[in-house]
């Protein structure tokens, strides 16, 4: 009998935004301020493969973070390295980014 593969599971989203897919995420109001940390901690999507421009900004932004603290974040959380981007942060989000890695650190 086949089977069907098993939705993505979301580490940050659904605590953060009360949704239970990534397509239900996706629609979401507050998503393109909270995806790029789904998307620093969450290896277990195929992110580059998503198509939308939302995604592959999010995705450029958690590659440039990861470039930056890749020693904190791969002490926090067990994920693949995300390809190395230099391009400039938005220090403001120092404080998201703690908490969201506390909190995936937290709930691993």
């Amino acid at each position: 009998m086949p089977t069907t593969p098993a939705p993505p599971l979301l580490k940050l989203l659904p605590a953060y935004l009360g949704v239970a897919s990534l397509d239900e995420a996706l629609r979401h109001p507050r998503i393109a301020r909270i995806l790029w940390l789904e998307i620093l901690v969450n290896d277990s999507i195929e992110w580059t493969a998503l198509r939308q421009p939302l995604v592959q900004e999010a995705y450029e932004t958690a590659c440039r973070w990861h470039t930056r603290y890749r020693t904190l974040v791969s002490g926090l959380v067990s994920r693949a390295p995300l390809p190395e981007d230099h391009g400039p942060i938005d220090e403001r989000l120092h404080r998201q980014l703690a908490e969201a890695l506390e909190f995936a650190h937290a709930h691993a």
